[in-house]
């Protein structure tokens, strides 16, 4: 049997978005557990990773356990947004990359989100579950 490579990168579109600024976008529909893209960039240090974040302002850094990927010269994946009912997850892929798949089934149009996942982002999200809490 054929194994079917999950190919839903070329359904991702960047456009406006109602949580901040640019979002991602899917589509189509994308199956739960599945692989939408791979999030790749420029593998820097943990020490030049906080040099961006704090002289260049960069807030489109990923962690993959031991090495950051800078993904701010990608064309897509820098424009996920945060929202605490997101609908992707990132897990690991290698040294080098993550994956971004789905959490649960998205509808073709969905903004596709993820949970940044520290602290500082949940005092300005806007999501409902964190409007209920202020």
């Amino acid at each position: 049997m054929k194994k079917q490579k999950d190919d839903f990168e070329k359904s991702v579109l960047v456009k406006n978005s109602s949580v901040h600024g640019k979002g991602i976008f899917t589509s189509v529909d994308i199956p739960k557990d599945r692989t939408i893209m791979p999030i790749i960039g420029e593998v820097i240090s943990g020490d030049e990773c906080e040099r961006r974040e704090d002289e260049e302002d960069n807030v489109y850094i990923f962690w993959n356990g031991d090495t950051y990927i800078d993904t701010a010269m990608t064309k897509k994946i820098k424009f996920i947004n945060h929202d605490c009912n997101f609908n992707c997850d990132v897990i690991e892929r290698d040294k080098n990359s993550l994956l971004l798949t789905a959490y649960r089934n998205i509808k073709a149009g969905e903004e596709l989100t993820i949970d940044y996942g520290y602290d500082e982002i949940y005092e300005d999200c806007k999501c409902e579950k964190c409007n209920t809490k202020k």
